[in-house]
């Protein structure tokens, strides 16, 4: 057996979210700083992020974090996040799964009882206090990137649905927060089909009828997911992030739900010192509160915290032989979704 490319990984996932971390096997990403590298995977070259995340050597439910040396002497790691749609700026769970496999492995010193990790980001630092004890991480903190509102009850005409009112908010990276109550429906994993659905729908929709730019930062324009939000029988949070081409994050999701406290917070539904409970469609828990308020350019914006878990599970190994042929793998629209227009 010959290989003309290697790569090993560990198998992380953060409160049921795959966030597999390569340790080996990738140099370095053109570019100077981890938004330049972020931008030349998506507008240059994909084939990196495509040899990951499509069969067969990737599938649909699962992210892999690359890790990288900081470009900034204020940071101890820098990772980019490959999904199969393009490399994204921030996400909270892949954040817990690298603080996690750094740690755990001893690629970064463990101190108990608690060990602060600074990840650079495309959307910038973020800080990571992770409570340790016995070799483990008991639960990872991050103190996540400045979120705030870009517009509410935008409505968008979706093929198939007619008018559609979403909320526009980046919590790390954008997001169109949907109702699902809308469409008579409820957060329920019987029900994650039709809602992939949906969302994929309101996706090209937002894409086509909304221009979506950060104030400060060129380059993080756009929305990353879609996200649907309500509430259970207690009153806690509950959310389900969709993914192109079409899949459910398993975890209650990071950047989404720093998205949806800034609207919540707009609307006067949160305030400064507010904590909530936030569960996933299958029902894992993040607990997410606002640590204060800032501006990012002249939009009002808050400091959102997201505390989770994760959970090594495994160590993995794929290569490539030079006879293969598909070394940038493929998708199959049985397993991806009815959103594969949206891949790259």
């Amino acid at each position: 057996m010959r290989w003309k490319k290697t790569a090993s990984m560990i198998e992380v996932h953060a409160e049921g979210e795959v966030g597999r971390v390569v340790t080996a096997g990738v140099l370095d990403v053109p570019g100077e700083t981890m938004l330049d590298k972020m931008l030349h995977i998506n507008e240059v070259d994909g084939s990196l992020r495509r040899f990951f995340c499509f069969e067969p050597r990737g599938y649909a439910q699962m992210s892999t974090n690359l890790l990288f040396a900081p470009t900034t002497p204020d940071a101890d790691a820098a990772f980019l996040i490959l999904q199969p749609d393009r490399a994204h700026a921030m996400s909270g769970s892949n954040s817990i799964c690298v603080v996690t496999a750094l740690l755990e492995t001893g690629i970064l010193p463990m101190h108990e009882p608690e060990t602060v990790v600074r990840l650079e980001t495309p959307a910038g630092i973020v800080k990571a206090v992770a409570q340790c004890a016995e070799g483990k991480c008991v639960s990872v903190s991050l103190d996540m990137s400045p979120s705030f509102v870009d517009r509410l009850d935008a409505v968008v005409e979706v093929e198939g649905l007619g008018p559609v009112t979403v909320d526009i908010a980046f919590g790390g990276v954008f997001y169109a927060l949907i109702d699902p109550a809308q469409f008579g429906m409820a957060i329920d994993p019987a029900a994650a089909r039709s809602l992939a659905d949906i969302a994929s729908r309101v996706h090209r929709a937002v894409d086509a009828q909304l221009d979506v730019q950060h104030p400060t930062t060129k380059g993080l324009g756009g929305i990353s997911y879609t996200m649907f939000v309500d509430r259970d029988a207690r009153g806690d949070l509950r959310g389900a992030t969709v993914l192109p081409p079409g899949r459910f994050d398993r975890s209650p999701c990071g950047t989404g739900n720093s998205a949806r406290l800034a609207c919540m917070v707009a609307r006067g539904e949160a305030n400064v010192g507010d904590r909530f409970e936030a569960r996933s469609i299958i029902g894992s828990k993040f607990d997410v509160g606002i640590l204060g308020e800032t501006t990012v350019g002249d939009r009002p914006a808050i400091l959102p915290r997201i505390t989770g878990r994760g959970w090594i599970h495994g160590f993995h190994q794929i290569g490539l032989d030079p006879s293969d042929p598909f070394p940038e793998g493929y998708a199959v629209a049985d397993c991806w979704g009815d959103g594969m227009d949206l891949l790259k």
